[in-house]
């Protein structure tokens, strides 16, 4: 039989979109502002979470559902570093997901060309893509989000394109977006793209489904290849 556990979702009492209220409109920055995973950044009145920052090819990843508008993506001072490129959000809008329903939810950020970027977390470890970097259940993960910080658990379950997390793995509105990687010392793998809080579980998009999905909506043709580490 198929394993059907019907998560409950709180879309607004949990929700970790952070939607903030008189900010001001976005303007061109004066000096260049370093990009990094796991900084805060605004969309119009949207503050979210930076996940993968890829340095070479220019490229940021937060959640989908973090857009808004085709407007630019700024930090925290409200400098424009960059605008966004593609996105997929599906994420469900109903009171239960399945964990056999498929969950999409990325946007890609091009960073604009004066932009120095880099991939190390606010703690100091390299954040690393690798497509062999999957969740498995029972693996400690951490995630970082610009309100929590870094939290730390393990995976509960694998889905369809999506996981969800237990022990100690915290959200709070703004962490949307957030990297999710593997725990320990050394470089950090990440696994993948904070979504939401499903009823008591934090989830996350598979950062090796997201991959994929970037290669078919950027394309070879738009010069983007991933950059990867083994």
């Amino acid at each position: 039989m198929l394993y059907r556990l019907a998560l409950r979702v709180f879309a607004v009492s949990v929700a970790v979109l952070a939607f903030i209220p008189g900010l001001p409109a976005a303007s061109a920055h004066a000096d260049p502002v370093l990009v990094y995973p796991g900084m805060e950044i605004l969309q119009e009145n949207r503050m979210c979470t930076l996940g993968y920052v890829d340095p070479g090819q220019k490229i940021a990843y937060t959640a989908g559902h973090c857009r808004s508008g085709p407007g630019a993506v700024t930090d925290v001072n409200r400098n424009v570093i960059g605008h966004l490129a593609t996105f997929r959000d599906d994420t469900p809008s109903g009171a239960t997901v399945t964990t056999d329903q498929v969950v999409t939810d990325y946007e890609a950020i091009a960073l604009d060309g004066n932009i120095p970027a880099n991939n190390i977390l606010p703690g100091g470890r390299a954040l690393l893509s690798s497509p062999s970097s999957v969740p498995h259940p029972g693996e400690a993960v951490c995630h970082f989000g610009v309100v929590t910080g870094e939290t730390c658990g393990i995976v509960e379950s694998v889905n369809n394109g999506w996981f969800t997390m237990s022990h100690g793995v915290q959200s709070h509105p703004g962490d949307s977006g957030g990297p999710v990687y593997t725990a320990g010392g050394g470089p950090a793998q990440i696994v993948g793209i904070f979504n939401s809080v499903w009823g008591d579980l934090p989830a996350a998009v598979s950062w090796q489904t997201t991959s994929q999905q970037v290669r078919q909506d950027l394309g070879a043709a738009a010069g983007w290849r991933p950059q990867t580490h083994r």
